[in-house]
C-alpha cells in the first residue's frame, strides 16, 4: 500500500479552500516522519542555508516571518535541486530582556526564556518552516556555554583574552558595561537610558590582532554580501596609516607617542591635547597647581557623562583645561602646551594627539576657542585662486585639509602630500623619534558583562592576586539557582554576591579563591553557534572538525542588515581564530549573506507604543500559514521594507485556492506523456522551470510568485477551454505548480502533491529539467506604432526578417485604417518585435 492511502485529500468545498485543516494534516505527517533532517551520511551534494537565530523575546513577529520566510525559500530551493540541506534553528537565550523581565516578575529569567522559547517554537511549526528539528541549540543550556567557556580558554592561551582597566561605557539603569556598538546616539540600545563612561577592569577579547585580516577578507565576498555591510564593516575597522610620533614631557623620563596620518604636518603643531579620561591626564594634573586640579577634575566628571559619539561631534562648542605642562616637538623643539579636552578619546590611537589646528577643523576650532597659536605649513592655493593670506584659517575659521606643497617645514619645504609624508618619516626614523605606523579605528572586543543572565566566564581570582583558568574538566561553570539571589542591577554582577557558588580554591594550591563574576556579551555566544549546529549534543567537543569540513561555512545566511557590525564581525573574527586553531579550513564563516528589509506600517517601523502592531499569531489564524507566506513573498523585493497596508492575504488565499483547484479538476493519469499536451500550456510551465532556478537564486521571490500565477492561469484556461483536466500538459502544469509552490505555500503544495497521485512529500521532489525545445520561440508579438502610438499587434514568425515584418505591417488593414491615407516618411524596424511608422 502507498503512503498516499492513509492521506486523505478532498476536493475545497463550496467555500473554496480551507488552509487550516491543511495546514494541521500537513505539520502532523511533517512532524512524524521528519522529512527535512539533514544525513550526515547523506552523498548528495551539500547546502547549508541558516536564518540569523532569534531572541525569545516572546511571540514571533513579522520581522520573524519575513526572515524564516526567505531562508525556508532557500532551503527548500536546494532539495528540489538535488542537495542535502542542513536548515536549523536555535535560541540566542541569554541577555539582558530575560534577566529584567525576570526582575520585574521576581522570577528565575529561566522561566521567562524558555517558556517563550515553546511559543517561538509552535509558532515556527504553524508557519511551516522545513526546520531540522533534530539540531535545536539554546545558548543558555549548560550543554553550549560550556563551550563559550572553552571558546574563551582557548583565546586566553592564545593572549587574545585579557583584562585591562580602562573607561567604559555605562548603562545607569542597567548597571552593566555596553560594547560602542551597543550604544545608540548615546543611549542604551536595550533600554534607552542615556550611557556615561566609568572606569572598570574588564575581559577584553584582542580583536585588534585581527584587524588587517578582517578588512582584507572583505575582499573576498565582494558580489556574495550586499556592498552596503562590506562598507560598513570597513568603516568600522578603519585602518588609517601614518606614523608614530615621540614626544618628550618635560619633566617625565617616558616619551608619550601620538599617531598621525600627517606628520608631514608636525611644523605646524601648536599645541598638544591628551584625552581627560586617560591615565596621561591623571598623572600630568598630579604636579600642577591646586586650583588647575580642581578644574581638571570638575572637567573630567563633565566629560565622563558625555558618550564618546557626542565628544567626536563637530558642531559641539570646544571645551578643555590646559594641564601647566609641556612637550617638545620633535623636529624643532618647540615647547607644546599640554590640554586635556573631550575631543580626544582614551581608547583611540594613544589618546593624545599632536594639533595642528591650520590643516585640521577640531583642531582648528578649539585654537580659536582658547586663543593658541595657528601656523600654516600646506600652501593649498592653485595658480589661480586667491592668496594663501586670504584663506588664512585664523581669519576665516576654515582649515586647509586639503593637498598642496609645503611651507615653513624646514628641509620639507616645496615637497607635495606624499613625498612629504616619507620624508618627515625618513627625518623621525633617522632621529630616533618616530617610524611609520597604521592604526585602526576598530577596539578590541570588550566581552564583561556585569549581569547574571550569561555565561559565567570560567577564570579564577586567587588570593596572592592571581588568575587562572578553571580547570577544563570542571567545565562547565554552571549559573547557580536564583532563590536568594537579588537580581537588581547594582553596579556589580550579582554572581559576586553569591557566596556559595563564587567561593572556589585554587586548582595549583588548594588554598581559598573567587570566581571571577562576570558573564560573557552574548555576542559570544551568537560568534559560533553556526558551528554548533554540526553537532548540538556533543559532550566531548564544541564540534567536530570533520563536520566542519563537510558542511561549513554557510552557504546561505539570512537576517537584518542591523546586524553588519556587531554580529558579523564578531563571528569572522572567532572563525579566523579557530583556523588560525586548526579547527576549520576556512576563514569567512558566511559565503554568502542576505539582508531583508523591514515589515512597516504606515510608513514607520510596528512597535508596542507606536501602537502600529499586526500580530503574527492574530495573521495566521486568520488567513492560515500559506497566505500570509505568499503575501510577504510577494509584496516587493527582499531588500524593501514592506508596509503591510501593501501585503495582501486576501489576494494571497484566493491564488492559493485557485492553485488547488487545478489539482481537483486533473483527470489524466500520473506518468502519462505530457509530449502529447497542449504545446502553449508546455511551454509556459517550461519556461518557469528554465527561469525558476536564476530568479531564485537572486533572490527575486516576488518574482517566482508571478510567474507562478500566470502558470496558474494560463493552466485554468487550458482546462477550461481546451481539452479540460484529461489534457497530459494540464496534469504536468499542475505538478510544477506544486513543486514550485512548494518554496512559497507548503501545506497548500503539499495537498496538490497527494490529490495529484504522488506520495510525499513535494518537498523531497526534485524538479524536472526544463525541455529546452519548449523554450524556443516560434511565435512572437510584433507591434506596430504609427508617430509613436500603437496602433497593432502581428504574431509573426520568431525568425522573420526586416523587410518580411514591414511588409505585413504595411498590409495589415489596422494599419491601413489608422494611416487613412497619410503617407509613410520614415519606418524604422527592429525585427521581430517592433515596426515604427513615421506620417507626413
Amino acid at each position: 500500500m502507498s503512503q498516499t492511502t492513509s492521506i486523505e485529500t478532498a476536493a475545497p468545498d463550496e467555500g473554496g479552500y480551507d488552509p487550516h485543516a491543511i495546514q494541521a494534516k500537513w505539520q502532523r505527517l511533517w512532524e512524524e516522519r521528519d522529512p527535512f533532517r539533514a544525513h550526515d551520511d547523506d552523498t548528495r551534494p551539500r547546502k547549508y542555508v541558516l536564518a540569523m537565530f532569534p531572541y525569545p523575546s516572546g511571540d514571533l513577529h513579522m520581522g520573524h516571518a519575513e526572515n524564516y520566510l526567505y531562508s525556508d525559500i532557500v532551503a527548500r530551493y536546494w532539495r528540489h535541486r538535488g542537495h542535502n540541506v542542513l536548515n536549523p534553528i536555535g535560541w540566542d537565550s541569554f541577555g539582558l530582556p530575560a534577566e529584567n523581565a525576570a526582575i520585574l516578575r521576581g522570577a528565575d529569567p529561566r522561566e521567562w526564556t524558555y517558556a517563550n522559547i515553546d511559543q517561538q517554537k509552535a509558532g515556527f511549526r504553524q508557519y511551516g518552516v522545513s526546520f531540522d528539528w533534530s539540531r535545536v541549540l539554546h545558548t543558555s543550556d549548560p550543554e553550549y556555554y560550556r563551550w563559550n567557556q572553552w571558546l574563551f580558554q582557548r583565546l586566553y592561551e592564545r593572549g587574545l583574552a585579557y583584562r585591562k582597566s580602562s573607561p567604559v561605557n555605562w548603562c545607569p539603569n542597567d548597571q552593566t558595561v555596553l560594547a560602542n556598538e551597543q550604544v545608540v546616539d548615546g543611549h542604551c540600545e536595550r533600554c534607552g537610558a542615556e550611557v556615561v563612561k566609568k572606569k572598570l577592569t574588564q575581559w577584553y577579547f584582542r580583536i585588534t590582532d585581527y584587524a588587517d585580516r578582517l578588512l582584507d577578507d572583505l575582499d573576498t565576498l565582494e558580489g556574495h554580501w550586499p556592498s552596503k555591510v562590506l562598507q560598513m564593516q570597513r568603516n568600522w575597522i578603519g585602518r588609517s596609516t601614518g606614523a608614530d610620533i615621540d614626544f618628550q614631557i618635560e619633566g617625565r623620563a617616558e616619551k608619550v607617542t601620538v599617531f598621525s596620518t600627517r606628520p608631514d604636518t608636525l611644523y605646524g603643531a601648536t599645541f598638544f591635547v591628551v584625552a581627560p579620561d586617560s591615565d596621561l591626564a591623571a598623572e600630568l594634573v598630579t604636579e600642577a597647581p591646586a586650583d588647575v586640579r580642581m578644574q581638571f577634575e570638575a572637567y573630567l566628571d563633565q566629560v565622563q557623562k558625555q558618550t564618546d559619539i557626542q565628544r567626536q561631534s563637530t558642531d559641539r562648542p570646544k571645551t578643555g583645561v590646559f594641564l601647566g605642562r609641556y612637550a617638545i616637538n620633535p623636529v624643532n623643539g618647540e615647547r607644546l602646551p599640554i590640554w586635556a579636552a573631550d575631543y580626544v578619546l582614551a581608547d583611540y590611537g594613544h589618546g593624545a594627539v599632536m594639533a595642528v589646528p591650520a590643516h585640521d577643523q577640531r583642531d582648528l576650532d578649539f585654537a580659536r576657542a582658547f586663543g593658541l597659536p595657528i601656523r600654516v605649513v600646506v600652501d593649498t592655493t592653485a595658480d589661480d585662486e586667491a592668496s594663501l593670506d586670504d584663506l588664512d584659517p585664523a581669519v576665516t575659521g576654515v582649515a586647509l585639509a586639503g593637498e598642496g606643497r609645503m611651507v615653513n617645514s624646514g628641509s620639507l619645504d616645496g615637497l607635495g602630500k606624499k613625498d612629504a609624508i616619507a620624508g618627515m618619516i625618513a627625518e623621525l626614523e633617522r632621529r630616533g623619534t618616530g617610524r611609520a605606523a597604521t592604526t585602526f579605528r576598530l577596539r578590541d572586543w570588550l566581552i564583561s558583562r556585569q549581569r547574571f543572565w550569561g555565561t559565567p566566564i570560567p577564570m579564577i581570582h586567587t588570593d596572592d592576586g592571581r588568575i587562572v583558568p578553571v580547570p577544563e574538566d570542571q567545565l562547565p561553570v554552571r549559573l547557580p539557582e536564583v532563590t536568594g539571589l537579588d537580581l537588581k542591577p547594582k553596579g556589580s554582577s550579582p554572581l559576586g554576591a553569591a557566596t556559595e557558588w563564587v567561593t572556589t580554591v585554587d586548582p595549583a594550591t588548594g588554598g581559598p579563591a573567587r570566581r571571577d563574576p562576570d558573564t560573557m556579551d552574548t555576542f559570544v555566544d551568537s560568534s559560533w553557534y553556526f558551528l554548533r549546529f554540526l553537532s548540538p549534543g556533543s559532550a566531548l567537543e564544541a564540534f567536530p572538525p570533520a563536520q566542519a569540513a563537510k558542511w561549513a561555512p554557510v552557504d546561505f545566511y539570512i537576517g537584518g542588515v542591523e546586524h553588519a557590525i556587531l554580529h558579523l564581525l564578531y563571528a569572522r573574527f572567532i572563525t579566523k581564530v579557530l583556523h588560525d586553531m586548526g579547527l576549520v579550513e576556512f576563514e569567512e564563516p558566511f559565503s554568502s549573506l542576505i539582508n531583508q528589509g523591514m515589515v512597516i506600517l504606515d510608513g514607520a517601523k510596528m512597535s508596542k507604543s507606536k501602537g502600529n502592531l499586526v500580530l503574527f499569531q492574530e495573521e495566521l489564524d486568520a488567513h492560515g500559514a500559506d497566505a500570509l507566506r505568499v503575501a510577504l513573498a510577494f509584496a516587493g523585493p527582499v531588500e524593501d521594507d514592506k508596509d503591510w497596508n501593501d501585503v495582501s492575504t486576501t489576494g494571497a488565499t484566493k491564488f492559493l485556492a485557485r492553485a488547488l483547484r487545478l489539482a481537483h479538476d486533473v483527470t489524466a493519469p500520473a506518468g502519462v506523456d505530457s509530449a502529447r499536451g497542449d504545446a502553449a500550456l508546455r511551454r509556459v510551465t517550461h519556461r518557469l522551470l528554465a527561469d525558476a532556478p536564476g530568479l531564485i537564486e537572486q533572490t527575486k521571490f516576488n518574482v517566482v510568485v508571478a510567474r507562478l500565477m500566470e502558470l496558474v492561469n494560463a493552466t485554468r484556461k487550458a482546462i477550461d477551454t481546451g481539452a479540460g483536466g484529461a489534457d497530459p500538459a494540464v496534469r504536468e502544469a499542475a505538478e510544477v505548480v506544486a513543486q514550485v509552490l512548494d518554496m512559497i505555500a507548503p501545506h497548500t503544495a503539499e495537498e496538490m502533491w497527494a490529490v495529484l497521485g504522488h506520495e510525499p512529500f513535494v518537498g523531497l521532489a526534485v524538479w524536472p529539467d526544463a525541455d529546452t525545445a519548449l523554450l524556443v520561440e516560434q511565435t512572437v508579438t510584433a507591434i506596430v506604432q504609427i508617430d509613436g502610438k500603437v496602433r497593432a499587434t502581428l504574431e509573426v514568425p520568431a525568425d522573420i526578417d526586416g523587410d518580411a515584418l514591414e511588409a505585413l505591417a504595411r498590409a495589415d488593414e489596422r494599419v491601413l485604417r489608422s494611416l487613412d491615407g497619410r503617407a509613410i516618411t520614415r519606418a524604422i524596424v527592429r525585427a521581430p518585435k517592433v515596426v515604427s511608422f513615421s506620417t507626413k
